[in-house]
């Protein structure tokens, strides 16, 4: 039985006073209604209505029993219309997990202004470098890093943007050993080494205008598993190293790092954001990821094409 349904064609009946008024408002024939409500009655092994051949009326156990079915109607309609305003009105909690560094210098920023667009959204931000579990951690989006595609999984993911690797060394690194002019004089420096997931140990893999190429890596002084700690290390003039465009662009813009071979980038890292469905997507992830997304793409263009105006200074 549609317990729901037949509820609302009793309340119907009832308040249009016969099945027939009733039957026409609920988009059903006379003896559907009839059999609905006579449904309802033997499920609540109560009557509702005392019956003649002419006219209706609700006994005091029907009278009592309408002003429950209104009430849970109403709320069901009001549980109904919140529910799909999710889906078009971005409201509630938002939570969102990024990876460290591309955390603080992209998620945080773009939340704040996001947060003014929207004010009844909240946001939750964790950040960390490891794969949260989206549905045990309750987490609404989370925003990976990979050089190609992500692993196939239930996940959908959207791209946010792709990032070029660049070497870097310090200006003091340069200025006592002099700038590499080519690939093969790399062997000739210091190199230190990234070492993630995303790129191999082994090898630098170049690509430029006249194509790509690579480079075998003697084993080096320093390997570290984190770019922003790998910065820390060329700033301090330790050597050459591969960075993301991510965790190098403040210390180009402020020249504390040079690039190395400019006209080269090595393997790029593209950010996705993974959420658990497409369909029925809350407003608030949907608009969320469009919004970062272009936050990002013109942060990243404007940085950009001030670090290569820098370098022609």
């Amino acid at each position: 039985m549609n317990l729901l349904r037949n509820m609302r064609v009793f309340v119907r009946v009832a308040e249009a006073g016969s099945f027939t008024a009733g039957a026409e408002q609920s988009d059903v024939t006379t003896a559907q209604a009839s059999r609905f409500v006579s449904d309802l009655e033997a499920h609540l092994h109560t009557r509702l209505f005392n019956r003649t051949t002419r006219r209706i009326a609700l006994t005091d156990a029907g009278n009592r029993y309408l002003l429950r079915c209104k009430e849970i109607l109403a709320l069901i309609e009001a549980s109904e219309a919140e529910a799909g305003e999710a889906r078009t009105s971005p409201a509630g909690v938002l939570r969102i997990h990024a990876p460290l560094s591309f955390g603080q210098i992209y998620v945080v920023p773009a939340l704040t202004r996001y947060l003014e667009k929207h004010p009844l959204v909240r946001a939750e931000v964790t950040l960390s470098q490891r794969s949260p579990d989206l549905l045990d951690e309750g987490f609404d989006v989370s925003l990976q890093v990979a050089t190609t595609y992500l692993p196939d999984s239930a996940l959908v993911s959207a791209r946010i943007c792709t990032m070029p690797t660049v070497l870097c060394a310090s200006p003091e690194y340069i200025e006592s050993h002099g700038s590499p002019r080519s690939m093969q004089e790399l062997h000739q420096h210091t190199c230190l080494q990234l070492v993630t997931p995303h790129f191999p140990v082994d090898r630098w893999k170049f690509e430029g205008r006249d194509g790509g190429a690579e480079i075998e890596l003697r084993p080096g002084k320093l390997r570290v598993n984190s770019a922003d700690a790998l910065a820390v290390a060329l700033i301090e003039g330790f050597g050459i190293g591969p960075l993301p465009m991510l965790s190098a662009l403040s210390a180009l813009e402020s020249g504390a790092l040079v690039r190395v071979l400019p006209e080269y980038e090595l393997q790029g890292t593209t950010v996705y954001a993974t959420y658990l469905s497409r369909e029925y997507l809350d407003a608030k992830i949907k608009t969320w990821i469009a919004f970062l997304r272009e936050f990002v793409t013109e942060a990243l263009s404007a940085r950009h094409l001030d670090t290569r105006a820098a370098m022609h200074d």
